[in-house]
């Protein structure tokens, strides 16, 4: 039996978006599903018990950011990363390409794998494909990512084809290093930029090694939203339909309904906790920046139709106070109600797609976000 499997609940006739389950050995992943963002083996200014109070099924750590600090040879003699952070419900690792092509301006890449240098001292480093697996052996997450390239967009066709015929490469040996299968499930990730026959190139390359689940990467990373809707319909279907497909990077209210209509499972970003500590939260009826003087004197909760814990037991006049003040409290409390707000958005995409209409529920939630559809965002 595979460390990860889907199972396929029903599909939705309005729409064609899929309900499931993720297995894995710490337990069932509900799907659609949003996975709040936890870098740095922590979910920023959250603790487990709250995420678990919110219904979090799973949450994603980087290898990147672990292998600086603490190491995984600490976390590994922690217990593995479940143990070391107290949370026993799954944990997806991110491979740490995305940070090694993103946050080192002095990188070398060749076949073996990229040479670095630290965003934190500047030590040089070298991760390879081999490299990432044994991390993320050692952390021990359910699900782990194989090492790739994410090119920039906008990438020379050139550039992009010789970018992921790299990653397929470096995805076969990810599999043959991957020294616990038994228990990890590993995902290989999808690349070829906006072109349509390179993401062909690349589905084929990888799905003919038949990982447990796939990703799509190289999107979200300044493409407007519709040509990263494009990809989405050229790619979703050239992936097996029994195994998990997860779009890396993508958390905006509006891409986790369009991309659970074409097809997706699971989704992971910053994004929530990142504005949360800008004073910026997401609503029912928008978005609202609780800096703005005009909440000075309201006492209402962030959204009346929340019942988070933020708006439960405290107002806008409070929290704009806290955050005006600096005060960490405040940001726990918008990070509280954003990842609260995303995880009860894909509770209503999967009741949704159960009833056959999320076409209809896209319709209605973007009127009141104040969105439209194909095209304009958060």
């Amino acid at each position: 039996m595979a460390a990860v499997t889907y199972e396929l609940l029903k599909v939705c006739k309005q729409s064609g978006a899929r309900l499931g389950r993720v297995h894995t050995p710490h337990g069932v992943i509900e799907t659609p599903a949003f996975m709040p963002v936890g870098t740095q083996a922590t979910v920023k200014t959250m603790s487990p018990e709250e995420l678990k109070q919110m219904d979090a099924h799973i949450i994603l750590s980087n290898t990147y950011h672990l292998f600086l600090r603490p190491g995984h040879d600490l976390v590994k003699r922690a217990g593995g990363l479940h143990k070391f952070m107290n949370w026993d419900r799954p944990i997806l690792t991110d491979s740490g390409g995305f940070q090694v092509f993103s946050l080192s301006d002095i990188r070398k890449i060749r076949e073996e794998g990229v040479e670095f240098r630290s965003h934190l001292n500047g030590d040089k480093l070298f991760i390879s494909p081999e490299k990432a697996m044994e991390i993320q052996n050692a952390l021990g997450s359910d699900i782990m990512m194989a090492f790739d390239e994410c090119a920039p967009y906008p990438a020379e066709y050139d550039y992009v084809k010789q970018s992921l015929e790299r990653t397929s490469r470096w995805a076969e040996r990810c599999l043959q290093s991957h020294a616990r299968p038994h228990d990890q499930g590993l995902f290989a990730i999808v690349q070829g930029g906006m072109y349509a026959d390179l993401r062909k190139q690349s589905a084929a390359d990888l799905t003919s090694l038949d990982f447990p689940g796939y990703a799509i990467g190289g999107l979200s990373v300044g493409e407007p939203k519709h040509l990263m809707y494009e990809v989405l319909e050229t790619t979703v279907p050239l992936l097996p339909g029994g195994k998990p497909r997860y779009l890396m990077g993508v958390g905006s209210p509006d891409a986790l309904v369009e991309g659970s209509i074409r097809g997706i499972d699971m989704f992971d970003c910053v994004l929530p906790t990142r504005i949360a500590r800008n004073g910026t939260c997401m609503t029912s009826e928008g978005r609202l920046v609780i800096r703005n003087a005009k909440h000075m004197e309201d006492f209402g909760p962030l959204d009346p139709n929340c019942s988070c814990y933020t708006c439960t037991n405290y107002s806008r006049a409070y929290i704009r106070h806290l955050i005006k003040a600096d005060e960490t409290f405040g940001i726990r409390l918008t990070t509280y109600h954003n990842l609260h707000f995303l995880l009860e958005l894909m509770r209503g995409v999967r009741q949704a797609i159960r009833e056959d209409r999320l076409l209809d529920f896209r319709d209605e939630f973007f009127d009141k976000y104040g969105m439209e559809a194909n095209g304009k965002g958060f």
